[in-house]
């Protein structure tokens, strides 16, 4: 969507924050089986070198896809030549289904995800790093997060408006309970009174009170209303495909034994501390991991 005009406004009027760009493949071939859409690999590129001609900050990043696995190292290969891109570019790989929860783009959707393992592969490919990144974000965020759903910023600094006037807290969460209408309603009102009151909504479903309620790795898991939402059409049912990937990571980080739930793990507090602390390979190797 970058034209020859847009390029030249934004080398004068910089954009507020750098431009953002999803490459889907490094050739015609690759990148088109993605977008099932001809003449998209030339679009793209066309617009990515105006930025770069017109020396306009930009990142990049990409989804890992059976169409562009083989791709990896050449796409970072260029992204590393890029002045802007100061750390590794992002990849999408546990892909979400259609939030509209019609059609049949979800089923397509499914034969495209990664299983936990190979994801896990593409995350911990720089294992020190890795290690390193999940230590810092362990230290911050894993915990129980109890009976309450909402433990995002989801409807607490704002939402999203649709094309037919709905205000949703979040993109991806379509659920009638959790959109409000502004035809009928005003703006004030969902910020102060609706959004609110969305926020402190409990889980009633005993699977997800006996099991994601009492998990501490809730920090690795991408669980949420939007997720439940998506592929169940509830709220508050767990999604087996995120809670795989989870304790996928949780095993390998040494955080949970081979053939442990998160939720059954009492000291919690000290499987954190241990992981976080000095001697992390002797801890997970007590927790029954090794390399």
């Amino acid at each position: 969507m970058i034209t020859p005009h847009l390029a030249e406004l934004f080398s004068h009027i910089p954009a507020l924050e750098k431009i953002e760009i999803s490459v889907y493949g490094m050739n015609e071939a690759s990148y088109e089986a993605v977008t099932q859409t001809p003449g998209s690999f030339s679009a793209a590129w066309r617009g990515i070198n105006l930025l770069l001609e017109h020396k306009i900050p930009f990142v990049v990043k990409s989804a890992f896809l059976p169409s562009t696995k083989d791709e990896i190292d050449e796409f970072e290969a260029w992204v590393a030549k890029i002045p802007w891109m100061d750390k590794p570019p992002s990849y999408s790989m546990f892909f979400d289904l259609r939030c509209r929860r019609d059609g049949n783009k979800s089923e397509a959707i499914k034969k495209l995800r990664l299983n936990p393992e190979e994801g896990l592969k593409i995350l911990s490919r720089n294992k020190e790093r890795y290690v390193k990144e999940m230590q810092e974000f362990c230290s911050k965020f894993m915990r129980p997060s109890g009976d309450r759903l909402f433990s995002c910023g989801s409807g607490c600094h704002g939402g999203c408006v649709d094309a037919y006037g709905y205000f949703q807290p979040c993109l991806m969460l379509w659920h009638p309970d959790t959109v409000y209408n502004l035809e009928t309603g005003s703006l004030s009102d969902a910020l102060i009174n609706f959004f609110p009151k969305l926020r402190e909504t409990k889980a009633t479903n005993p699977e997800y009170l006996s099991r994601c309620a009492k998990c501490f790795i809730k920090g690795l898991c991408e669980q949420c209303p939007a997720k439940s939402w998506m592929e169940h059409g509830t709220l508050d049912t767990p999604v087996e495909y995120l809670c795989e990937i989870a304790h996928t990571q949780a095993r390998y980080l040494g955080l949970i034994k081979e053939n442990e739930k998160a939720w059954e793990v009492g000291d919690w507090k000290g499987r954190i501390e241990m992981f976080i602390g000095d001697n992390l390979q002797e801890g997970a190797e007590d927790y029954g991991y090794k390399n």
